[in-house]
């Protein structure tokens, strides 16, 4: 499978994504506009190896609710990651069984490589 989960309101995914190009064998999913399932986010789960990787510290609400100053489990990060979708690390792109998380330089080079080889 070839998939990348991405927020279409995001400069950053927009970019990857240009970058990335051409995604011609990519489905691509505005998180957005089509909320990610409970079998989605188990499935990258799968391939992470743990919900907190998925899992972005960066998000708004993750702020506002001062979750920083508390512990937080791999449950919770799951229930967190179903409940809102600004709480995934994005860009999400799965290439096979391999899955590239975030948008740090290192992950997005690994996938341009991943996927143009």
């Amino acid at each position: 499978m070839k998939k990348i989960y991405y927020l279409s309101t995001c400069d950053t995914c927009k970019r990857i994504l240009k970058e990335l190009a051409p995604l011609d064998d990519f489905l691509l999913q505005d998180i957005k506009t089509e909320l990610m399932t409970k079998s989605q986010i188990e499935e990258m789960y799968n391939l992470a190896g743990s919900y907190e990787a998925l899992f972005s510290k960066r998000a708004r609400l993750y702020k506002e609710r001062n979750l920083g100053a508390k512990e937080v489990t791999e449950a919770d990060f799951k229930a967190l990651l179903l409940e809102h979708y600004t709480f995934l690390k994005r860009p999400v792109i799965i290439v096979d069984t391999t899955i590239f998380i975030g948008n740090s330089k290192k992950v997005i080079a690994g996938a341009k490589e991943k996927i143009h080889a």
